[in-house]
Parts: C-alpha cells; structure tokens; sequence
C-alpha cells in the first residue's frame, strides 16, 4: 500500500538523563519540524531535568515518574501520536534538516514498505578512539547489508502506526534489544521492513572501554543470542553474516591452538595461517576503516574488532548452554 499523499509522521524520542547530546537532538529536530506533525517525548524517569529541556523546545512531553525501559516508553509515545507514521529516534542523535522528509517520501513512494530504518553517518559525534571505532563500524554494518531488512531499529527508525499497534508495539519485558525483537516479530507476520542506507542520523554517545562491554556483552551479544535461539534462526546479515560467523570460529581456534601449543609447539606456526585468514576475510570493513581514519586508527580497529569476535563468541556460548539446559528438544536453523 502507498500513502496518496505524503504520510503524516510522529516523531517519538525515549529519553532518561539526556544530558547535552539530548539538547543537540532537540536542536537538529526543531531544524526539521515543519516536515513533522508532532515531536514527542517521554521522559523516562529522568533525574537531569531532560523534560524540562524537551519543554523548552515547545514539542509534547510525557513523563514516567520511574524508569521503566525504552520499550515501554516508546509504546506511552505511541499511544499518543497521531501520525500516519511513527519515527523512533534515540535521545542521543541529531538528525539531519531532510531527515523527516526523507522518511515521508519514502512511504509515499515505495509500494509495500510498513517500516524502514536508516544508518548512523560516518563521522560520529564523540572524538576518543572507541566511539569513532563502535560508530564507523556500525555505520560500515549497515551500509553493506541488505536493503530487504531483517530487523527493526530504535535509533532511526519508522514505522506505520496501524502496524506497530495491531503488533503490539516494543515488548515491554526487554530493557535492551526490544527494537530487534519488534523487528523479528514483524518479519514473522510477514511484513517488509527497508533499510535506506541514504537517511542518517549522528550518533553522539561517547564509548568508554567499561561501557561499551558492558552494553555490547550484557545489554546485546546475550540477549540477542537468546531471540535468535527463541526464533531458532539465525538471518544472514547485519552483526550475523556468515563471513562473521567463522570469524569467530577462526579467532577461537587461534586462543585454543596457542595453549595447545604449550604442550605440542610445533603446530603454533598454524595460527599465523589462521590469522592470515581472518585478516583476509575481513579486509574490506578493514580498508573502510583505513580510507576513513587511517593506518593508526585501522591497526587499532583491528584490536578491538578481534575482541569484539571474543566476546561476542563467548556470549553465543553462554547463551547456547543456557537454552540447552532448559530446551533441550528445540533445534536451531544456521
């Protein structure tokens, strides 16, 4: 089904404790503002003033008086919207003057579209190493997938309002990774979910070492591995493209080889083969890295991408037992 005339769009930011990066996304939306018939917020228990901020901005305000997840946020947001379309963008964006337009169009234009995500642009907010590292390769994650999307994103992200409600909205029993799941579900019931790998948004959030294995282990690498096990399939793209997947496999037989290694030191010469492998396979997210910050910046990239395959493993693991031990008569589709 196509919009006869451009889609009415409400905008809908969750929000706890925003700090500036809220106030930078409440700058970028009021640069945006006439393409949207309302900008709502939902003030999520916060501590910081960040409603009285949103206030400030003139757009509508509702405020939980505890925290109580994004998920449930979103949904109080939802309820009250009126568009024809619910835009979800994170507290810690700024969007672009043409973002909200961009999504209009595209539910005008394109036949079949329910939802749509876009992509965090290439040069991130935060300066440090970490931020501009998790940033570009999310950015580089969704420039190289499918454009038929397998998932639902929170961050930017639009949807048609009769859909979201006839679905049931975010699953308030996540406090992370709802909008994956709300993008599983969808799938399920067989709707189309683009990815528009030309609307961007800035992701501002600045990473620390602690809080980004915190959030990549705790808040998704294990709960992902559970909806992945729940729906008991795992899609070809995004964060579990096959190419990824042996990554893993590869980095895991390198830790195990080197111990063996202690016992039989002639088969250490192996990994260098195996490493050699991994460089190979992941290449081109390599020279992105390189064309974008350097040969500096790619050696250290490198690092931290490596790890990234360590815990992200791990977590599968963790996760595989866990659901093993309590449904063992369940298979899992690869």
């Amino acid at each position: 089904m196509i919009f006869s005339t451009v889609p009415i769009i409400s905008v809908i930011i969750p929000v706890y404790n925003g700090g500036e990066s809220f106030h930078r996304c409440l700058s970028s939306l009021s640069k945006a503002a006439a393409s949207a018939y309302e900008i709502i917020v939902v003030a999520d228990g916060d501590t910081d003033g960040s409603w009285l901020v949103a206030k400030n901005f003139g757009v509508t305000v509702i405020r939980n008086e505890t925290n109580a997840g994004p998920a449930q946020a979103r949904n109080l947001g939802a309820k009250l919207a009126k568009g024809d379309v619910l835009f979800f963008v994170d507290a810690d964006v700024e969007i672009y003057p043409d973002t909200i337009a961009q999504v209009a169009i595209a539910f005008q234009e394109e036949a079949g579209i329910d939802a749509l995500i876009g992509s965090y642009d290439d040069a991130p907010g935060a300066s440090n190493f970490l931020s501009q590292y998790k940033n570009l390769f999310h950015h580089y994650t969704h420039q190289t997938a499918s454009s038929n999307a397998s998932t639902f994103w929170g961050a930017c992200g639009a949807i048609r309002r009769d859909i979201f409600l006839d679905i049931g909205g975010f699953n308030e029993s996540y406090t992370c990774i709802e909008d994956i799941e709300l993008g599983y579900r969808l799938k399920h019931h067989g709707y189309q979910i683009k990815l528009y790998k030309n609307i961007q948004v800035k992701h501002l959030k600045h990473w620390g070492v602690i809080s980004l294995l915190k959030a990549e282990f705790f808040c998704r690498a294990l709960p992902w591995t559970k909806l992945i096990l729940r729906d008991r399939q795992m899609i070809n793209d995004l964060n579990l493209k096959l190419n990824s997947r042996i990554s893993v496999i590869l980095l895991y037989l390198v830790l195990a080889i080197s111990i063996i290694s202690c016992i039989l030191p002639t088969i250490f010469i192996s990994t260098y083969f195996l490493l050699l492998f991994l460089l190979i396979l992941n290449l081109p997210v390599y020279q992105f890295f390189f064309q974008k910050r350097g040969f500096l910046f790619t050696t250290k990239a490198i690092a931290w991408h490596w790890i990234y395959y360590f815990y992200s493993g791990l977590a599968f693991a963790i996760g595989f037992a866990n659901y093993r031990i309590y449904h063992p008569n369940k298979k899992v589709s690869y």
